[in-house]
């Protein structure tokens, strides 16, 4: 892995959200931790969203650090409901940053070891020391939720709950056992990857979560891998880094057919046999301050370059025309079409009935 002088991306003293982190200091994208006492830190992040036949493959590595007692959690906003969350590859994220930061000098492969109603579960589960429940509600219900099963909110939390339960109604929160992973062996530190599996028309990665809780000032560090089977749009738009002089935002330092090598050692970890022999492979910089990154990545892999600006966050969904009003409105206009058509009638038989001059 490679080492970096770069400060945290993302420094909480009590947040909200996904941590996702992997050792060496290898984050994944998307919130925040949620500890009572304020002791947990989350550094750079790091996330993947493959996408293929339909399906995303949202994986993310949890990791606490800092917490010297109690449980952690987080809760991770989704674009649909997973039909399957399951361990994810146990090196899978640390192959992805070697693939774009290679160790000098040596290029050697480390394999590192891993008045609303009420919020409805839809899915529950455990991996290794995570307890994960996957919830169905909007941000009153799930804020009441998270608080009634021991997250603590920060103040920003009903803004950016609503943000995203105003696209979609589903969320993953996770709760980290420190109690449990001392008893399975897993130090502090160390990373528990999850592969969130879900039906969807376009992966999405939720970014405006990393803020949750931050100084406007802060700065947010993220890297963002994509596969898909083509060249992915994405909006807001990642620029080259030739493209602008501003270091700080969505970069894009890598677009190009994914390697056979890459794919091959995806393929060889544990549980990532499912990735296709040819993809597409992004690699997105993120480093924005929190008052900036007010969206997520919206991402059209079909080819016609056209993601989705609700996705992104740029637009609220259409409230539905009430049923009574739409019906009134079309029986109006229909009796004015009626009473037009009744009208030309009757001055054409006028016009026939008299005589000729």
């Amino acid at each position: 892995m490679r080492t970096t002088t770069r400060a945290p991306g993302v420094a909480l003293a009590v947040g909200l959200a996904i941590a996702l982190l992997g050792p060496a200091g290898a984050a994944l994208a998307c919130g925040g931790l949620i500890a009572p006492n304020g002791t947990i830190s989350l550094t750079r992040t790091t996330t993947l969203a493959a996408y293929h036949g339909g399906i995303e493959h949202y994986i993310t590595s949890f990791q606490y650090a800092g917490a010297t007692g109690g449980d952690v959690g987080s809760i991770v906003p989704l674009p649909g409901v997973p039909i399957d969350v399951i361990k994810g590859g146990d090196w899978t994220l640390q192959r992805l940053e070697l693939e774009v930061h290679p160790p000098q000098p040596s290029p050697a492969f480390a394999t590192a070891g891993a008045a609303e109603r009420g919020a409805v579960v839809i899915l529950k589960t455990t991996v290794d020391s995570l307890d994960i429940t996957v919830l169905k509600g909007g941000a009153l219900a799930v804020g009441d939720w998270a608080r009634d099963h021991g997250f603590f909110l920060p103040p920003d939390a009903p803004e950016v709950l609503d943000f995203y339960a105003r696209r979609s109604p589903i969320f993953m929160a996770v709760k980290f056992s420190a109690k449990r992973a001392a008893a399975q062996g897993i130090s502090e530190g160390e990373g528990t990857p999850v592969d969130v599996v879900i039906p969807t028309p376009h992966p999405w990665v939720p970014l405006r979560i990393l803020t949750l809780g931050q100084k406007p000032t802060a700065l947010v560090q993220a890297d963002v891998f994509l596969l898909t089977d083509r060249e992915p749009a994405t909006l807001p738009v990642a620029v080259s880094p030739d493209g602008r002089t501003n270091q700080e935002g969505l970069i894009r330092r890598v677009s190009e057919p994914a390697s056979a090598s890459l794919l091959d050692d995806l393929r060889r970890d544990k549980r990532m046999g499912w990735v296709p022999q040819h993809m597409w492979f992004s690699y997105i910089d993120v480093n924005q301050r929190a008052a900036d990154l007010t969206h997520d990545l919206a991402i059209d892999a079909s080819g016609f370059g056209r993601p989705d600006p609700l996705a992104a966050g740029y637009e609220s969904p259409a409230p539905p025309l009430p049923t009574k009003r739409l019906t009134e409105g079309l029986w109006a206009a229909v009796a004015v079409m009626v009473i037009l058509v009744a009208g030309i009638e009757a001055d054409r038989r006028r016009r026939s009935r008299r005589p000729a001059v």
